[in-house]
């Protein structure tokens, strides 16, 4: 069936919309500033063998679709071959109605392969013979998939222990696509798991050559590890937390947390959040100085469902919305640092959308006039990064906040074919605008409006990431 869905006013329902959209920000470069790509890929100019390897391998919100529908897991995580992978993803598609992967699967399609069929199962093979065709040329390579969504700027993450070899590989090759990664140091502070932190301090004192004995050790080396990824470009920190802790310092001795983890003593709920909070406290500080952009990933429940965590592992579709209580210790744990002028300029993503308006009003209280959107309220991200959840993040953040302040859209994705997601919310963005200036909500100050929705879609973020570039 011929592709009618993805026309050029897509999502665009006024001509106002369609104005903004094409003669603005259609043809601006993508800054990416988070996601969760390869960088070994990158800096290899990897080329996949086919569309299954490129679209399907990692992609859990197609996984839990396919689950939902019924599909057997060996054509998901299984030993079916790439094909049969494909054709099950064809015959799921069209099931996939009113959920943000049947316009993207279809986005996605067109504008890497110029597809104009709707997929399914009765045209599954032939898509796929046609996408293998174009993978195996150069344009479709890792870099040229990029490249053919004019992406000028990306950042990885990376663990602490990383030694970031595909970075400067990358930076050596002297090629247009800039390339930089978010320090991330999650397994750094995850003591709930007592095992899986002590072989974690033994990768770290590889990567140091520092002992870890103690916690001023940990500190060392973690110290050590951000001077590393300083030297070699990197300007941003990344946290994936349920709750941003918080407690006083010297409401519990760290030194002793530390010996009961290193004992395989059970720890505390209050202990565990107060070795978290005081080794993130100091994390902070380090960022600050190094003059580094700090995020925090808030609200995801993981691992949810432990029988098949066991049986396919982690980041493979057992996750889901969280209900944490955030305002309270997320407001004092930026109070703390700000408090001593070492809040840095951060990123406060949301995954409940029932605390858009506590993060859009949290931020406001630590915009101090020093700089242009110091602390912002990201773009919805993982569950939330659909129409609804775009257009629900962003009316809080206009009714509570400055919208034109704002530093637009990100991947947070494993896929090199996800980047079709900014030119999505570009259009959700101004259709959003369009609409009030047809509600009369707004003037038709057409030069203004494409300026400030340029902004959004690209020079905001440049200005707030400068050290990109560097």
């Amino acid at each position: 069936m011929e592709n009618r869905l993805i026309h050029e006013n897509f999502l665009l329902h006024s001509d106002v919309a369609a104005l903004l959209y094409h003669d603005y920000v259609k043809d601006l470069p993508i800054i990416d500033y988070h996601n969760h790509l390869s960088p070994g890929l990158i800096a290899k100019d990897h080329q996949f063998e086919n569309c299954s390897q490129v679209w399907l391998a990692g992609d859990h919100y197609k996984w839990r679709a396919m689950r939902t529908l019924g599909i057997d897991e060996k054509f998901i995580t299984g030993n079916a071959s790439d094909k049969e992978k494909f054709q099950k993803w064809g015959e799921t598609v069209p099931y996939t109605l009113r959920n943000p992967l049947y316009h993207w699967s279809h986005l996605e399609l067109q504008r890497y392969f110029g597809v104009n069929e709707l997929l399914t199962g009765e045209n599954a093979d032939e898509i796929y013979i046609e996408t293998t065709r174009q993978l195996k040329e150069k344009t479709h390579s890792t870099r040229g998939l990029l490249q053919i969504q004019n992406v000028e700027v990306l950042c990885t993450t990376e663990d602490p222990t990383d030694d970031l070899r595909h970075h400067i590989d990358l930076k050596s090759q002297n090629v247009p696509l800039k390339m930089s990664t978010a320090f991330r140091p999650d397994k750094a502070i995850g003591i709930e798991d007592s095992k899986s932190f002590l072989k974690y301090l033994e990768q770290l004192e590889q990567s140091t050559g520092i002992k870890i004995s103690n916690v001023d050790d940990l500190l060392s080396g973690l110290d050590s590890r951000m001077d590393y990824f300083h030297e070699n470009g990197s300007r941003l920190a990344d946290h994936g937390l349920e709750v941003l802790p918080y407690h006083e310092t010297g409401a519990f001795n760290i030194d002793h947390i530390f010996r009961k983890v290193q004992n395989g003593d059970i720890l505390s709920i209050d202990e565990v959040g107060y070795f978290k909070c005081e080794i993130l406290k100091h994390l902070c500080k380090g960022y600050h100085h190094r003059g580094w952009v700090q995020q925090f990933h808030l609200g995801a429940f993981r691992s949810v469902n432990t029988r098949m965590l066991k049986l396919r592992g982690i980041d493979s579709g057992w996750d889901s919305i969280g209900d944490f209580s955030q305002a309270r210790s997320l407001g004092r744990f930026l109070d703390y640092l700000d408090s001593t002028d070492q809040l840095s300029k951060t990123i406060l993503y949301n995954l409940n959308p029932a605390d858009n308006e506590v993060i859009a009003t949290m931020i406001g209280n630590f915009n101090d006039g020093s700089m242009k959107g110091k602390v912002q309220f990201g773009s919805g991200w993982w569950f939330l990064d659909q129409k609804d959840g775009m257009e629900k993040q962003m009316n809080a953040l206009s009714n509570m906040g400055l919208l034109s302040c704002f530093i637009g859209m990100l991947t947070d994705s494993r896929s090199f074919m996800s980047f079709p997601r900014h030119e999505y919310f570009r259009r959700v963005l101004c259709n959003i605008i369009g609409n009030d200036v047809v509600n009369g909500e707004l003037p038709y100050d057409e030069k203004w409006l494409g300026k400030i929705l340029q902004d959004i879609s690209y020079y905001n973020a440049k200005d707030y990431f400068d050290g990109f570039e560097n």
